[in-house]
């Protein structure tokens, strides 16, 4: 179930060259890619502590559309690291709160809520039409589902995981012949006991949100241009030593 929000316009607000003055002075994007940003369509798939700066980033950003895919409640122990929600939201719809919150930081931005669990029978219905999908789900076995949707309509994706003080942000971009998918570097499921839960093995909140900001960071670079995007290989990030590597084909 899914309604779009918007808010009232006001002009004073959305002035592009003033709102968007430190984007349109980077070369790399200027007011070309500010106007790419706001036709853009962006599916983020799971709003907690990947998804919370992620969708921040990118609305901050002027991204004119984000479709926000996720179908749990707050809990209060989301609170340490999912940085869209307050105390006084314990209990509602993370896609409803996210919404709400999102539309505040930039009214201009619409935003659809879809309070649904993405499945192989609605992944590609709910992605379609959308120039980027963001994973933050932290799951591996969404991961596939995502994958495989992508790469049916040919959307872009970025991947994000996060697990006590490490984290991992990779792009698959099924319009590269030459880019390796996510079933190309990981074929099949790892076993469970190799998949511990956040709830088990814990998270520190900052990596969180250095995960989530970095795959808003590659959205931002997929939808204008800038830059390089390294589809297939994963950075990783270890913040408890302070130490940075890549792996892939």
């Amino acid at each position: 179930m899914s309604e779009t929000i918007t808010k009232s316009d006001n002009d004073d607000l959305h002035d592009p060259a003033k709102r968007y003055a430190r984007h349109v002075v980077l070369p790399e994007i200027g007011g070309v890619g500010q106007q790419k940003l706001a036709a853009a369509k962006v599916a983020i798939i799971g709003l907690g502590g990947l998804g919370s700066p992620a969708a921040q980033f990118l609305a901050a950003a002027g991204v004119g559309h984000l479709t926000l895919i996720d179908h749990d409640e707050i809990a209060l122990s989301n609170l340490q690291r999912q940085i869209l929600f307050q105390e006084n939201d314990i209990g509602q719809q993370k896609v409803s709160a996210a919404a709400a919150r999102l539309v505040r930081q930039n009214s201009r931005c619409v935003i659809t809520p879809v309070d649904d669990k993405l499945t192989n029978k609605n992944a590609e219905a709910l992605i379609a039409d959308h120039d980027v999908v963001i994973d933050a789900t932290d799951l591996v076995t969404t991961r596939y589902i995502i994958n495989d949707a992508c790469d049916a309509l040919q959307i872009p994706w970025v991947m994000g995981a996060v697990i006590r003080f490490e984290g991992q942000v990779a792009v698959f971009d099924p319009r590269q012949a030459d880019a390796p998918s996510y079933r190309t570097l990981f074929p099949e499921l790892p076993p469970p006991d190799v998949l511990p839960a956040c709830a088990e093995a814990g998270v520190i909140g900052p990596m969180a949100g250095i995960i989530g900001a970095w795959q808003a960071m590659e959205a931002l670079k997929l939808i204008t241009g800038a830059g390089t995007v390294k589809a297939g290989r994963t950075l990783n990030i270890d913040g408890l030593y302070s130490e940075f590597f890549e792996t892939g084909l």
